[in-house]
């Protein structure tokens, strides 16, 4: 049984995510599984490396799977290329040590949120930025951010309120900045809470609005969904790295 290792994007605009669910085509775990099972001729489960939501998108998604066909990795490769649709895309396919797992051996994942804080229009960018043109104060969503930077008990960031594991997460690095018309947080970590993300960028847009204190933010740890920021719409959203 070979195991394979795939570096894929997505544009996650028209997808309900990366998960397959009963019943439902659009997924990207899907689209890929489905491909590879007829370039292949056998079944194809797929794992990848986290579970990006509806609309979200990916420039480095890693995902792995097992298979008993001998096409070679080119090959491959070259198929999934040819039969994919234009909004899922395949840098690399190459063969895995027997024991890898795109999720279980990630040590840590980079994402990056994009809003475009302008009342221009965003035509040509507007499936990949969330649109907001109210003004924020930067400065005090970055002191806020410097409070979410280490391990920390993320429940009040965490959109499944019937998780039973640890909500204990470490990020190492949160860098919040200006790029034009645009304001982009970045966020890397050793993993993330369901939405985790997605609150974190409500809660820092609640500084920048004033709307919440800076100083508040620390008793979110530790505290219940309620009590953090709202969901950020999925689409700004991009996985930007993966590591092992």
């Amino acid at each position: 049984m070979r195991n394979l290792r795939l570096d894929i994007c997505y544009d996650g605009t028209r997808y309900r995510g990366w998960q397959r669910l009963p019943g439902v085509e659009n997924t990207i775990q899907g689209k890929l599984e489905g491909t590879l099972s007829r370039i292949l001729g056998e079944p194809i489960e797929v794992s990848g490396s986290g579970r990006t939501d509806a609309g979200v998108h990916a420039a480095h998604q890693i995902a792995s799977f097992h298979c008993e066909s001998q096409l070679p990795p080119d090959r491959i490769l070259e198929e999934l290329r040819r039969y994919l649709p234009e909004d899922i895309g395949i840098y690399s396919c190459q063969e895995a040590a027997p024991r890898f797992h795109a999720r279980l051996n990630a040590k840590g994942k980079t994402y990056r949120y994009r809003i475009w804080n302008s009342p221009e229009p965003c035509v040509f960018q507007r499936r990949f930025v969330w649109a907001n043109p109210e003004g924020l104060d930067l400065e005090a969503m970055k002191r806020a951010g410097a409070l979410l930077v280490g391990e920390h008990d993320f429940s009040a960031f965490c959109g499944n309120k019937k998780m039973k594991k640890s909500t204990l997460r470490r990020i190492h690095r949160l860098d919040i900045r200006r790029e034009g018309k645009e304001i982009a947080i970045t966020v890397t970590g050793d993993g993330f809470l369901y939405n985790m993300v997605r609150i974190l960028v409500g809660t820092l847009v609640e500084v920048g609005r004033g709307d919440r204190a800076v100083g508040s933010v620390p008793a979110l740890f530790g505290g219940k969904r309620e009590q953090a920021g709202f969901l950020a719409p999925g689409q700004g959203l991009c996985l930007m790295e993966v590591f092992y």
